[in-house]
């Protein structure tokens, strides 16, 4: 992975989708673009087809050449673990309509990645966000984290491209 590689990392909410855009070689890490989307509407498939809508203007506009996604994780609230799964398949959608491959990674991993340490705060993910990717603002916590989700993603691929994927977690779903 010694070309630049345009990535979007994706952090699935059915009320706040996160998303962030870097440009990596697996070492160095440019940002490129960040935000969220507030995903309205009473029923649920009026809001993942939102998700599904925004997310694909956003791999338009961006034109990313891969994708990483946080993968879902049930805590105590399954019903709540559900629709996440269901957000997070809209823009798992959006993704392979657009042809791109990709890699999801746990909240842990993520965390682990970006910040050292996979118990890591949502702050400690935003502090180290503006602090790698030398951001002028601070980004709200659902962008951090998609900005995380795609430095995870670029480190992942660079250790993969140099042979040693083996030892690391992370799943492909193309």
């Amino acid at each position: 992975m010694s070309e630049k590689t345009r990535i979007i990392g994706i952090d699935p909410g059915s009320r706040c989708t996160g998303y962030g855009v870097i440009d990596s070689d697996g070492i160095r890490h440019n940002y490129v673009a960040s935000g969220f989307v507030k995903i309205t509407g009473e029923e649920l498939p009026e809001r993942l087809g939102m998700i599904f809508n925004e997310i694909s203007v956003i791999i338009e506009k961006w034109q990313p050449q891969t994708m990483g996604i946080e993968q879902v994780f049930v805590n105590k609230n399954v019903d709540s673990a559900l629709k996440l799964g269901q957000a997070r398949g809209a823009a798992i959608c959006a993704g392979t309509n657009a042809r791109l491959e990709g890699g999801e990674y746990t909240p842990r991993a993520i965390k682990k990645a970006v910040v050292g340490n996979g118990s890591a705060h949502k702050e400690q993910v935003q502090q180290m966000m503006k602090l790698l990717l030398k951001l002028d603002f601070d980004p709200q916590s659902d962008e951090a984290d998609g900005l995380a989700i795609a430095m995870c993603h670029a480190n992942h691929m660079h250790i993969k491209a140099l042979g040693i994927a083996n030892k690391v977690r992370g799943g492909r779903w193309r």
